[in-house]
């Protein structure tokens, strides 16, 4: 006695990498980790700022600060890197300025050259080493710049720079970086988890023939050959009416009385319309077999 596994049906993103071979799976996740983590790395390196591009943009900006501060004789020491993305600018001789030139002048500076947008400015006394004047700018938020109109006596001053990176950018290239992992995911649980138990079909029970398919009305199932066609409820009711009306016309509303009504749906006609363009479709395999539709009438299933 042969039995038939009723094989799972369906198409589009998530079967295709649900049931193709798990090595070609194996490789396309691969290609696809290799892919995003490569472009997230080139959006890191583009991010990092140029070491020896920004000390020139901070010497020009420690220059232009003491030309507004009518001083064009003493130097712009050199720039100190403290950490990662924090810079230091000192300056050779005491000087004064007001705080709108060094905001507007930092501003200008870094979108003209396109530098930087989100950044803390921290300007301490040399001597004091306290904090008299601070300012965030942020094109993400809210700039912050309360110190706007102070004029700074002349002093020794230190101007810490601390570039902040775009958190934003780098969360959601993560969650592309996810996307691999997820559908990695979905595969792995669909290979462990237990599956349910395919339908078998006897070749041995009985059946009502239509044309080269076999209807087997208890199982819900359409054999044709080795293939096998799951059908919903209403499906086989229909298709058994038809099969037992051969070349007969089956009038529409009996198909409404008995594969809803009798089940207390009141429904329109249409629905046999719909319901009928289904097994169309199932029947398809099989070109001899036709569903006509009979206007005013109903429908007859004929075969040849």
């Amino acid at each position: 006695m042969r039995k038939s596994l009723v094989k799972p049906s369906g198409s589009g993103f998530i079967n295709y990498f649900a049931f193709m071979k798990p090595r070609v799976l194996l490789a396309h996740f691969i290609i696809l980790i290799v892919l995003v983590t490569a472009v997230v790395a080139c959006v890191s390196k583009k991010e990092h700022l140029p070491a020896k591009h920004l000390e020139v943009v901070l010497r020009e900006i420690g220059h232009q600060l003491l030309l507004t501060a009518k001083d064009s004789t003493s130097r712009v020491l050199p720039v100190k890197q403290l950490h990662e993305n924090t810079y230091q600018l000192s300056f050779q001789h005491d000087f004064s300025f007001v705080s709108d030139s060094l905001i507007n002048l930092v501003q200008r500076t870094f979108e003209q050259d396109a530098l930087a947008n989100h950044y803390i400015v921290n300007v301490r006394n040399c001597a004091q080493q306290g904090t008299i004047l601070a300012f965030e700018i942020n094109k993400q938020a809210v700039d912050l710049t309360p110190c706007r109109g102070r004029t700074l006596q002349e002093a020794c001053y230190i101007i810490d720079i601390e570039f902040l990176q775009n958190s934003t950018t780098h969360r959601l290239w993560w969650l592309l970086l996810l996307i691999p992992f997820g559908i990695g995911g979905y595969y792995l649980k669909n290979g462990f988890r237990k599956t349910a138990a395919p339908v078998l079909v006897n070749e041995t029970t009985d059946y009502l023939p239509l044309g080269s398919f076999q209807l087997y009305a208890d199982s819900h199932m359409l054999t044709i050959g080795d293939k096998q066609i799951s059908l919903s409820e209403k499906e086989t009711k229909a298709l058994t009416l038809f099969a037992n009306n051969m070349h007969q016309i089956v009038e529409r509303e009996r198909l409404m009385k008995e594969i809803w009504e009798d089940e207390g749906l009141v429904v329109i006609s249409k629905n046999v319309d719909v319901l009928v363009s289904k097994l169309r479709k199932k029947l398809a395999d099989d070109p001899a077999i036709k569903i006509i539709n009979i206007p005013g009438k109903g429908y007859k299933c004929t075969v040849g």
